[in-house]
């Protein structure tokens, strides 16, 4: 069983690729039931982003798995396998793992270092497990990540040089300062720009959802910053944008939810909209009316390739750095840990084997002395265990050192172990394809 990730972002797909292979908030408990109900799939999360679109799964067969999620991928797209497939990029096992790092970390971000992608990958683990295809592995491959995320950002500051998508989108917009501002959608990333739009010294907000009381909540949030701000219905968005200078639309629809029966023309009082969502948000025929200006995810790829991230050379090696290291750390811990149950097959083996011949002594000197039985039979377990202690030490040791011998197999080999006895004493959350895990123990 190995890690498997495939995906398509910016950097492989255009943006109406993008927009149909998205997979809605409230599909995806659907696709990831697909996804695990495949042969070769055991446990599987998926992480939908406005400028990406990724599935980290645990496979049988890199191939098999490869098939599987393509297919469940297209269908969900309602494309041709092979068409999707021409902007997959697809990493397997330890170049997985470096890639699930790298994501969490804003290296591979549109925005190089920005932070949101780390709530999303948290989002999107708490997604699948609350619709139960997350296993042990992927539990332990997404602790570490939101650990190895959180200490890049730490110790590098990336973050501090390109905030988001949503920044770089309202850069785009020109000056804030003192201006009208309607943000349609109150998910996360409604709240982010609002924040953002806050620190660029907006005037006043409004708020559209199409649950008024997520509505109320962020302009209550953001009125509590010390901005104006109110929630408006739906049913009165073009009123609202009537009055709006800048426009963040970001509601993860299906489809469009302004079109240009909410535009009037803005000859006097030019507006900008910002259309962060995947798929979009704003119909295309929006940017033809006069005094309005459409900035969506390609403008903001555009923007980003002309002008560069805005980050270092120096912080971007240092965090590079920072993922190999914790790969390697993660990959020896995944290869000791492998070699685990077959030494505590060893060892229970080793205490059978005492156990039966201490049985023996006691049927051929039954009137050995009950003291002298109990202490030769310390005697006898302590011999074993210092016997066992450097060999079954070292041979984790150089699991994790190396892949290129299976140790767990030497071992069996060695003292004719069962091959069915290291899966008899592993933990039963390794077993079935199907098994769940109870509950998050390490936070």
């Amino acid at each position: 069983m190995s890690i498997l990730a495939i995906g398509l972002s910016h950097r492989t797909a255009d943006l109406t690729t993008l927009e149909r292979a998205a997979v809605p908030a409230a599909e995806l408990g659907k696709v990831l039931h697909e996804l695990q109900q495949t042969d070769h799939v055991s446990e599987v999360m998926l992480l939908s982003t406005c400028n990406r679109i990724e599935v980290y799964a645990v496979v049988e067969t890199f191939h098999g798995g490869l098939a599987d999620i393509s297919e469940v991928l297209a269908r969900q797209a309602g494309m041709e396998a092979q068409e999707l497939y021409d902007n997959f990029y697809v990493h397997y096992a330890g170049a997985a793992v470096e890639h699930v790092f790298s994501v969490a970390s804003g290296l591979d971000s549109m925005v190089v270092g920005e932070t949101q992608i780390l709530g999303q990958v948290r989002s999107a683990y708490a997604t699948a497990r609350e619709a139960g295809t997350v296993g042990r592995v992927l539990h332990e491959l997404v602790q570490t990540t939101l650990r190895v995320g959180k200490r890049v950002h730490t110790e590098t500051g990336l973050d501090a040089l390109g905030a988001s998508v949503v920044s770089e989108a309202l850069a785009a917009a020109g000056e804030l300062a003192g201006q009208r501002a309607l943000i349609v959608g109150a998910g996360s990333m409604g709240a982010l720009a609002a924040s953002q739009l806050r620190k660029a010294g907006i005037g006043d907000v409004a708020v559209a959802n199409r649950t008024f009381a997520n509505a109320e909540r962020l302009a209550a949030s953001v009125a509590e910053q010390g901005v104006p701000a109110r929630a408006v219905p739906m049913t009165g968005l073009a009123a609202a944008l009537a009055q709006a200078d800048v426009v963040v639309a970001c509601t993860g629809a299906k489809g469009a939810v302004l079109g240009t029966e909410h535009v009037a023309p803005r000859a006097d009082a030019p507006v900008v909209i910002c259309d962060l969502g995947l798929p979009r948000d704003v119909e295309a025929a929006v940017a033809d009316v006069a005094g309005v200006t459409v900035v969506d995810l390609e403008t903001v790829r555009r923007r980003m390739h002309e002008s560069g991230s805005g980050t270092t050379e120096r912080q971007t090696a240092k965090a590079a750095g920072i993922v190999l290291d914790e790969v390697r750390a993660y990959l020896a811990g995944q290869r000791s840990a492998a070699v685990t149950p077959t030494v505590t097959a060893l060892r229970k083996r080793a205490a059978e084997v005492v156990d039966a011949e201490l049985l023996r002594l006691d049927k051929r000197l039954p009137e050995l002395d009950a003291d002298v039985r109990d202490e030769l039979g310390r005697t006898v377990r302590r011999v074993v265990d210092k016997l066992l202690h450097a060999p079954t030490v070292r041979v984790k040791q150089l699991a994790a050192e190396t892949a290129d011998t299976d140790y767990a197999n030497a071992l069996r080999e060695l003292f004719e172990l069962d091959p069915q006895a290291p899966n008899i004493v592993s933990s039963p959350s390794a077993g079935s394809k199907h098994d769940q895990i109870d509950g998050d123990k390490r936070g």
